[in-house]
Formats: C-alpha cells, structure tokens, sequence
C-alpha cells in the first residue's frame, strides 16, 4: 500500500460521490464518528454544516471529503477507519480497495493456505485415534479399577508403566501396590 490516504481519498472521491449506497443516514454516522472520536478533524459547527438535510446529500459528500483532503493524511486515514466500521461494503468496493485486492499486494505477507490455519499437529488420524484411545484405556482403568468385578487392572497399569516417565511410573506402580 505505497499511496497515502490522502491519495486514496482522491482517487475514491469520485466513486464516493456517485455511490448510492451512501446514503443521508450514513453520512450522518460517519459525520458523527469523525466529529465525536476527532473534533480535531470535524468540528461542532463543521459536522451541523455536513448534517444539512436542506443541501442534498451527494454534495455534503463531496464538501466532506473536499474538507478532509484540505484537514491532510490523519483526517483521510480516520475518514477511511470511520467508513470502514460503518459502511463495510463500499469500504471493500472502493477502486483503492479493489486494485489492492486484485493486485495481491498484502502488507501482511503471503496469504495462508486455508488447510495450514487449522493444522494442530501433522501428525494425521491415526496419532489422533490412538492417543485418544490410550486416554480412554486409562480412564477405564480408572472409573474400573476400583471394582472387584473387573481383575487383572492392576497388572496392566504396571505393565502400562513400563515405558512411560518415572514419575509416572511411580504413581502408577504406588496404585498397583495400593489395591492389593
């Protein structure tokens, strides 16, 4: 994105000014946003002058953006941020916008493969089911091996422990010990 926002705003204007999806109710939230958030940008006096429902609505949307490219960068980047929140769909279709999009200039970097965002592990199914399984075992084991009716859980958490770490070990082998 090597343009300023003031270059944008000026490549945009005419786009802006054509667009009927920019409607009275929306230029008023923008107005808004601008006058609250940055007075500094929009004054009291200058948004009740671009909140006019006398003067028609296409010319208050170029008298705007006339008086934000006067205001300079910060006021165009804030104006871009305000219609970005509240008119999302001209955000995305403004020619600034789309040539961006088109030319696949991303101030991020590479664009992610979908599959890549969601990998956990690569590791596949089978580590998956077999993980799961072992966690099942164990907590059969667990919730069971308290009963009379199930014999031999005590002998294969021992052997369970065989390749797993000594603390581990020792829990387990201590359970073993414990219920006999």
């Amino acid at each position: 994105m090597g343009e300023s926002f003031y270059e944008q705003l000026r490549i945009d204007s005419r786009f802006l000014k054509t667009d009927q999806r920019l409607d009275t109710e929306l230029l008023d939230k923008l107005i808004l946003q601008l006058n609250r958030i940055y007075p500094q940008i929009l004054s009291d006096k200058e948004a009740t002058r671009f909140r006019d429902l006398d003067v028609p609505t296409c010319i208050r949307v170029a008298e705007l953006l006339s008086h934000l490219q006067e205001k300079g960068e910060e006021a165009c980047r804030e104006f871009y941020h305000a219609l970005h929140l509240h008119v999302e769909d001209v955000y995305f279709s403004l020619p600034t916008r789309l040539r961006l999009r088109e030319s696949g200039d991303r101030v991020s970097g590479p664009i992610p493969n979908p599959k890549d965002r969601y990998v956990l592990n690569d590791r596949g199914p089978v580590f998956f089911i077999s993980c799961f399984s072992a966690a099942v075992g164990a907590a059969l084991l667990y919730y069971y091996g308290e009963s009379k009716e199930v014999s031999g859980s005590s002998s294969a958490l021992g052997l369970a422990a065989l390749g797993l770490s000594r603390k581990v070990r020792d829990v387990l082998i201590w359970y073993t010990e414990d219920g006999k």
